[in-house]
Parts: C-alpha cells; structure tokens; sequence
C-alpha cells in the first residue's frame, strides 16, 4: 500500500482533523513502526458513537498498517467521580470494553489499562511532575471539557490531574499518533505544546467526528451541540439495546423532514450505516413509491432533502441496519451480570 492510500484511510470520515497532516505523511514516509493510541474512560454502557463510529475509524487505521492501542483509561475514571468510584466495577467494565472492541474490530488491537502502565514505569511519575511545570492552572481549567467537566464547578485536586495524566499517558506509551473524539482535542493540543519543552517529539493529533444525540440539537453560541452521552439515555443508542428499543428511539429522533444539517438520524446513516454496509434498502408501501436501494449516502440524502424520502421511512430502515450491526457485541455483553446491571439501568 502506498503512502498516499495509506493516508487516505487514516484521513477519510469519520476524521474531522489531523495536526497535522504533513507530519503525518512523514510518518508514513519513514517506513518506521507508527504507534497509535485512544484513551476510553470507562464511564458507563457503551453507545454507537463510544464504539461504533471510534471502531470503524480503528479499522481504518489497521488497514493503514498503523498499530492501534485502545488505553482503559481506569485511573482516569476514578478520579472524574464516575461509577461511583468503585474501583471494583471499574475493572470489571473495562474487561467489558476490551471484548467490545475485540468482537467489533478484530484481535489486532492492543489494550492496556492506566493502572497497569503507571505500575510498569518508574518514570512516569517523575515525568508527570516535570511536565506539570509547564503548564499553568488557568490552562488546565479550560482543558477540563475533555473530562466533560466545566472550570465553573467546585473540582477536586485530582481532577485537575486529569489533563497532564492524559498528556504523560502519550509519551509513556511512545504515542505517535494521539487519536480521540473532537472533544478530546485540547489535551492534544497540550501535549503538543508540552513535548518540545520536554525535549520529546510532538505527536500528530488525529481527531474523529462524534455522533449528535437522538434529540433536538441545543445551540451554544453559533454552534449547534447535541453530543451523543451516556448521561442521557433516551438521546443515545446503546450497544445493548434490543430492536424494539432502537427502533422507539429512532422513532422519537429529532429528524425534520428535507433537513440534514443538526439530524441526527441522517448523522447515523453516514457515519454508521454507510460506511458498514454496501447498499441500503428501504421498504415503503407500493403507493408511497415502493422499496428504494441507496448505494452511496449523498444519493439517500438528495432523496432526503427533495421530499421523496419520508423520515418515517428512513428511521425504520435505520433500526434495521443499527440492529443488525449491534446484535453481535450485544448478544456477547448480555450474557455479562456486570453488563446487564447497565442495561437495566439505563431503560
């Protein structure tokens, strides 16, 4: 494969950015060993955009010949107050991550928890509090959306660490590629920042697209911001809902007929349906125009935003292919006592 297809692959959607993307292609110029990363909190059940849309990117990114390290981010959790703390649970559910990413991705992926890298190197503790040195609180506070966290709230010590953790978890893994959501961009940005003053090489920042909320996008400034979350159940489609339940979710989704900007459904069609699946049928009665096979997403949403798709129409088909694309991971994390307290909670 040669540098351009190889990078291709890395920048094609879900990717919204690389930082950049000439010393990416360096990267893939030098013939060398590239070594990626993404850290997982290990915050709850998982949902199309925490596994799916991250996991069709991790393919790619396989296919470029690119290794990939899913980090179980268990310290990380704890200290952002999530699963009530429960270091027990935690460990548990991260068990529960790495065999969904393994069913849906395959076995190439190396997995690693925080707790195990901080026990196998000495330095990283000394490296953490060198590089906590050069950065300031102010920066910190405004970095703190990575951890879904605001500087207005009252935080604890500790989740002020969250940020250079993340940033000390790059170089200890040897990070050539720092991959996350966009949310996660600031913490790249800062080991950027950090690793020249350090005398470490910078990674390449990799960011992916995430995957809005079933529900009606709520405007913050000049952007439309409805992201995909655990914390709100009925907004997102969880990797072990049942068919009945995607398909009552998606028949509730925000989805203004003619409109794609801010729909959530047609957000799940491109990032997920399309990229999954060759072409997708959908069924109508004879007098509404009868079935219609979609090769290419651009042709659904022309079909979409002229009318002679209905949403109704479209949110069935869409339950259809979501739940043929979960049934896997979910039939393997139903049969998990762990995994079936989440799904109870959650409903």
């Amino acid at each position: 494969m040669t540098t351009d297809e190889r990078l291709a692959l890395i920048l094609k959607e879900p990717t919204e950015e690389a930082v950049t993307v000439e010393e990416l292609r360096m990267l893939l110029d030098s013939g060398s060993r590239i070594k990626h990363y993404i850290g997982i909190e290990i915050s709850g059940p998982l949902h199309l955009g925490s596994l799916i849309v991250t996991g069709i990117k991790l393919r790619d990114l396989l296919k470029a010949g690119i290794d990939v390290t899913v980090f179980l981010a268990d310290w990380h959790t704890y200290i952002n107050e999530k699963l009530g703390k429960n270091w027990e649970l935690i460990q548990e559910l991260s068990s529960m991550y790495k065999m969904a990413f393994t069913e849906f991705i395959g076995s190439q992926v190396r997995f690693i928890r925080g707790s195990e890298l901080y026990q196998s190197k000495r330095e990283y503790w000394d490296n953490l509090l060198r590089l906590s040195t050069h950065v300031s609180v102010q920066r910190i506070n405004r970095t703190l959306t990575i951890a879904g966290r605001s500087e207005k709230e009252e935080l604890s010590l500790a989740q002020l660490f969250y940020p250079v953790l993340q940033v000390n978890d790059i170089h200890a893994l040897e990070v050539d590629i720092a991959h996350g959501g966009m949310d996660q961009r600031k913490a790249h940005m800062l080991a950027r920042d950090i690793f020249p003053k350090m005398g470490w090489k910078p990674p390449v920042a990799l960011h992916h697209h995430l995957l809005p909320g079933l529900i009606k996008p709520v405007v913050v400034g000049e952007e439309e911001f409805s992201k995909m979350s655990k914390s709100k159940p009925s907004s997102a489609i969880f990797i072990h809902d049942d068919y009945a339940t995607i398909r009552e979710k998606l028949s509730k989704a925000w989805c203004p007929a003619g409109m794609d900007t801010g729909n959530p459904v047609m957000e799940i069609l491109k990032y997920v349906v399309f990229p999954t699946f060759e072409k997708i049928k959908i069924e109508r009665d004879l007098k509404y125009g009868g079935d219609v096979e979609f090769s290419k997403y651009e042709e659904l949403r022309s079909a979409f935003i002229s009318g002679s798709l209905h949403p109704v129409d479209m949110k069935l088909a869409t339950a259809n292919y979501i739940d043929q694309l979960v049934r896997p991971v979910r039939d393997m994390l139903m049969n998990n006592d762990v995994y079936k307290m989440f799904e109870q909670e959650s409903h």
